[in-house]
C-alpha cells in the first residue's frame, strides 16, 4: 500500500513525465485538490479513478488542520487496499498542497509508504516560455509576490502568485529591475500571457508569475566570443578582412592552409573554457549560493 505524490508539471496534459503517467494508470484511486490538477488528471484516467476529498476554503489553521485530518483518513483508508495517488500541478513539493497531506500522513499514518513522482515545475518551465536562459553559475531567488508585494535583493528573482502586477511592477522597477510576466504558462485551461506590460495583466490572477532580473546586471558566458567573431566577419561572408592590410582574404585558402589543431592544444583550450564556465571536470561548483 503506497501513497504516491505525483506532479503533474504547469497545466498541460502532455507534460506529465513518463513515470508520472504509469503511476496514475496503475493507481486504485486518484485524488485531486482543485478543479484544475482533476483535469489535467483526467487527460490519463477514467473519470471512476478520480476520488474527492474537501478541502474548506478558510485561513482559520484550526478548521484546515481537521480537514486535512480527514483527508489523511480518507487516503490511509483506501491505501490499506491498494495504490493511491494525489496529483498537484507543478511539484509535490514546490509550493504544493501536497506537503499538508504528506505531514499529516506522516503523524497519523506511518504504516503507509510513501513516493513522491517529480514534476515540472513552473520554476523551471518559465524559461522555456519567457525566453530566458539561465546560465552556468547564475543565481536565482524563488520569492512570493502576492497581494502587490515588490520582493527586492537577488540579481535574479522568479516570483510567484503575482496577483496585483502593477503594484509589484511599480516596487521593482524603482528598485532597478527589469520585469517580464508570464500568465497560464503552458495551460490548457485559460489564456496564456507573455508581457512586459503590468497593466495588460491587471486583473487578478493567481496563476501569474514574474522574472525579474537587475537592469544593470552584466553577463557575458564564454561563447559570447563567439558573437564578437561573426562581427567581424565580412560582410559579403566570401572571406575575411586581414586585420593588418585590410585586404579581404580568401576562406577557403584560409581552412587549407590552417594547421590542424593538435590534441594537446585543444585540451589546454578546452579546459580554459570549462573554468570560464565554472564547469571544470564537468562538474565544478564556485564558492557561490546556489538555488
Amino acid at each position: 500500500m503506497t501513497l504516491y505524490g505525483v506532479g503533474l508539471g504547469p497545466g498541460d496534459a502532455d507534460l506529465v513525465t513518463v513515470r508520472g503517467k504509469r503511476v496514475l494508470e496503475r493507481a486504485d484511486v486518484v485524488y485531486s485538490p482543485g478543479r484544475l490538477s482533476r483535469t489535467v488528471a483526467l487527460e490519463h484516467v477514467d473519470e471512476s479513478t478520480i476520488g474527492d476529498l474537501e478541502f474548506p476554503m478558510t485561513r482559520d489553521e484550526e478548521k484546515l488542520r481537521s480537514a486535512w485530518k480527514a483527508a489523511a483518513e480518507e487516503v490511509a483508508s483506501t491505501a490499506a487496499d491498494g495504490d493511491v495517488a494525489f496529483v498537484t500541478l507543478g511539484d509535490p513539493n514546490v509550493y504544493s498542497t501536497f506537503g499538508h497531506l504528506r505531514r499529516t500522513m506522516a503523524a497519523f499514518h506511518p504504516d503507509v509508504d510513501l513516493e513522491i513522482v517529480p514534476g515540472v515545475s513552473a520554476v523551471t518551465a518559465f524559461a522555456t516560455a519567457l525566453g530566458v536562459e539561465i546560465e552556468a553559475g547564475a543565481g536565482l531567488a524563488l520569492r512570493e509576490a502576492a497581494g502587490g508585494a515588490s520582493p527586492t535583493g537577488p540579481d535574479r528573482m522568479i516570483l510567484f502568485k503575482v496577483t496585483d502586477a502593477p503594484a509589484t511592477h511599480e516596487g521593482l522597477a524603482e528598485a532597478g529591475y527589469e520585469v517580464t510576466y508570464g500568465r497560464r504558462l503552458f495551460m490548457e485551461q485559460g489564456e496564456t500571457v507573455v508581457t512586459d506590460d503590468p497593466d495588460a495583466i491587471a486583473e487578478r490572477d493567481y496563476y501569474t508569475l514574474a522574472y525579474a532580473e537587475r537592469a544593470d546586471l552584466e553577463v557575458e558566458p564564454a561563447t559570447a566570443a563567439f558573437e564578437t567573431e561573426i562581427e567581424t566577419e565580412s560582410p559579403s561572408g566570401d572571406g575575411a578582412t586581414d586585420p593588418e592590410s585590410g585586404a579581404e582574404t580568401d576562406a577557403s585558402a584560409t581552412l587549407e592552409t590552417t594547421e590542424p589543431i593538435r590534441p594537446e592544444s585543444r585540451g589546454s583550450d578546452l579546459a580554459d573554457l570549462e573554468r570560464s564556465e565554472a564547469l571544470e571536470g564537468g562538474d565544478w561548483h564556485r564558492d557561490r549560493d546556489w538555488y
